[in-house]
């Protein structure tokens, strides 16, 4: 029970952070005072322009979009379901995954900032606040690597998982300010907006799901 509360009692914190630290960006981009660090960034990154690179982000951010965000979400759930019977969390990552969607929709529906338009390589459509792709890739491969973590024992297995997840939500929010679609302030605030929604869902999983679900069954 103690570590139960314990559990509650980080979750909690947890939220209030993520909330609090969105509300800044999201105050700073209102009042412009953010500038200065979305033009750095940017220039630092559009500054490493190549040929091989822009191939390389372009293929990058169609892994981060709807279609392959989808694709990826639906190969994880069959094997989930159906391979390894892991019934609850395969349900669970489409929940995260629709409610990622339905909370980018309406942060951006009610923020409405443009996108920039400073040395554009992809077209994008829609408001850029909070970036959908960073919201995406954070939800997506967090929840992958939570649901992997519960079921491998190896501390290098872990770390791999880490490493992977991090690795690509770093990278797709990348490719996003390489191709001129978002602002810094945007990949970070998409970010923060998915590590919040995560917290919530993970402490309610776990709250609800009942007996933890055996390796490689249940």
């Amino acid at each position: 029970m103690r570590k139960h509360s314990l559990r509650l009692l980080i979750a909690f914190i947890l939220c209030i952070s993520f909330g609090a630290l969105f509300s800044y960006i999201a105050t700073s981009i209102s009042n412009k005072s953010i500038a200065h660090f979305d033009n750095a960034v940017i220039a630092f990154v559009q500054g490493l322009e190549a040929p091989w690179l822009t191939v390389v982000m372009k293929g990058v951010t169609w892994i981060g979009s709807g279609f392959g965000v989808v694709l990826i979400t639906l190969v994880v759930f069959v094997v989930l379901f159906f391979k390894f019977r892991f019934r609850k969390q395969a349900y669970f990552l489409l929940i995260v995954i629709a409610g990622t969607v339905l909370f980018n929709t309406i942060l951006k529906h009610y923020f409405e900032r443009e996108r920039p338009t400073i040395h554009r390589i992809m077209d994008a459509n829609g408001f850029s606040f909070p970036s959908g792709h960073s919201m995406m890739a954070f939800s997506l491969y967090v929840i992958i690597a939570y649901i992997a973590w519960r079921n491998v024992k190896t501390v290098a297995s872990r770390v791999l998982l880490v490493l992977f997840a991090g690795f690509m939500i770093i990278m797709i929010g990348s490719s996003r300010i390489y191709v001129g679609v978002h602002y810094p302030s945007d990949v970070v605030g998409g970010i923060v907006a998915s590590a919040l929604w995560l917290t919530i869902a993970i402490s309610v999983y776990a709250i609800y799901q009942g007996p933890r679900e055996k390796k490689m069954g249940s």
